[in-house]
């Protein structure tokens, strides 16, 4: 059973409406401050030409965190497609498990929620294993994925002959947990792609593998003269089979500007000032040497000065 829609879901009567997010940090979910600006680097270059159009399709979305980062390289005319499960039944056993163990707080209402308040309208949600997407998008549309769905190895092979089937030439693919130890199986399926296939990678994060199914030369060569001159990010390349991949690690690097909601929350109020502390009465020279002379000097003494200073007084 799948779902495919433009429209929000909304809450059903009784359940307590998802919170609306006020800033991208409150917006739950893994994406790394160097994974935001190695995907700004690769959408920015494809939006700085229009010699690469194409759409834009996310595998698995959580809450939405890199959906709503992504939905901001959308040029008019594109289409960006989202494919998730959701709060909808898993198609088998392992999934099932999977789901409950990962995912026990995602929920479609949840992700609309936060995706509309940074953007006007939502993507194209289809509510369904990713295994259906193919049939859904159209061949060779897409320049830029990303692929973050089900960790299970027959799923990701799945995920991956997809990527191919819906890509442009000069696409990128970009596969998350490639290397988690929580998910062998997307290591095992995409580096079968890599030595087997014609996946051809062309950089890797700690959490996240950027390939392409085309030549990845120019995106080495671009990306590499791009990282000498940025002193918050080292690079190295390894040569794996004779091809050649760049590592990219953080060195200090500062995530680019978050997406900005569309209803900030208001600014908060200063707190007013604490009250200046009351004027203690300076106390009169006379009082204080009474006081002294009462402490110091003998009773007898004392019984007579306020004998004497009382007959003064009257």
């Amino acid at each position: 059973m799948s779902h495919v829609s433009q429209a929000s879901v909304t809450t059903p009567d009784g359940e307590p409406a998802p919170l609306v997010p006020t800033t991208y940090g409150e917006v739950k979910g893994w994406f790394s401050d160097y994974d935001q600006v190695l995907f700004d680097w690769f959408l920015t270059r494809q939006n700085s030409t229009e010699d690469q159009p194409g759409d834009l399709l996310e595998l698995g979305a959580f809450m939405g965190k890199s959906a709503i980062f992504l939905g901001r390289y959308l040029r008019p005319g594109e289409e960006f497609t989202v494919c998730d499960l959701f709060d909808s039944p898993a198609t088998d056993d392992f999934n099932v498990a999977e789901n409950r163990s990962s995912y026990p707080t995602l929920t479609r209402r949840g992700f609309e929620t936060n995706y509309l308040a940074f953007h006007e309208a939502l993507p194209t949600v289809i509510q369904a294993p990713t295994s259906v997407v193919a049939d859904r998008v159209k061949p060779g549309s897409c320049r830029f994925v990303h692929i973050d769905a089900s960790h299970l190895y027959e799923h990701v092979v799945t995920d991956i002959a997809s990527s191919r089937l819906l890509t442009t030439p000069d696409a990128v693919v970009v596969f998350d947990d490639y290397r988690s130890e929580h998910c062998p199986g997307v290591a095992a399926a995409v580096w079968t792609a890599v030595v087997t296939g014609d996946l051809h990678p062309i950089c890797v994060s700690a959490s996240k593998l950027y390939a392409t199914w085309g030549d990845p030369a120019p995106h080495q060569a671009a990306l590499r003269a791009w990282l000498e001159e940025r002193t918050d990010l080292w690079h190295g390349v390894d040569v794996i089979d004779g091809r050649p991949l760049v590592r990219v690690g953080d060195h200090g690097v500062v995530a680019p500007q978050p997406p900005q909601p569309l209803h900030p929350a208001p600014p908060t109020e200063p707190a007013p000032p604490a009250p200046a502390p009351a004027p203690t009465a300076a106390r009169r020279p006379a009082a204080r040497w009474r006081k002294l002379a009462k402490d110091l000097l003998p009773p007898v003494i004392t019984r007579a000065i306020v004998a004497r200073n009382r007959r003064r007084r009257g």
